[in-house]
């Protein structure tokens, strides 16, 4: 019933925006719990994956990142950013640092455990990534690039109306 209030239809009935924020909706809780419980024996939920792999990514291009800029790049809160960091840290994945030169950013870092457990992390993910990509063509597939490309749309569009 919440869906309903939510987008105050049912699937498949009323205008197609709304079925397509369902949609989206349905699609992203059921990809988010899919990839927790792919990486549940890994001791990490989806969030603290996403800051892990970003972290991981950063790191290989030569940047040591303060949490706002993860957050930025993850498009995460910088608070939710600011806790995950705490629980990755209080797992031995990653330190945190006062910024030398500007003593309110914080800086990650990736500890040896982190570095050693993102990789099969990442490859956890892609390997589902693969198979919930599948009825599509895949992960490389046209259709997979074409929906990426008009998600991309729809996350680039202002959410605040246009001001008058």
């Amino acid at each position: 019933m919440y869906i309903i209030a939510m987008y105050g239809f049912l699937m498949g009935s009323g205008p197609p925006g709304a079925a397509a924020g369902a949609t989206v909706w349905r699609l992203a809780t059921k990809w988010r719990s899919a990839v927790d419980r792919a990486l549940a024996p890994l001791g990490l939920t989806h969030a603290q994956y996403v800051l892990l792999a970003a972290l991981h990514g950063l790191e290989r291009a030569g940047r040591q990142p303060t949490q706002r800029e993860l957050a930025d790049e993850t498009g995460l809160e910088a608070l939710y950013v600011s806790k995950l960091a705490r629980t990755l840290e209080a797992n031995g994945l990653i330190t945190r640092r006062r910024d030398a030169h500007d003593t309110r950013a914080v800086r990650l870092i990736l500890t040896d455990h982190g570095r050693a457990s993102a990789p099969p992390a990442m490859r956890t993910v892609q390997e589902l990534l693969e198979r919930l990509l599948a009825p599509i063509g895949g992960r490389d597939g046209a259709r997979a690039t074409a929906l990426v490309r008009e998600l991309g749309v729809l996350l680039d569009a202002p959410l605040d109306p246009p001001s008058s």
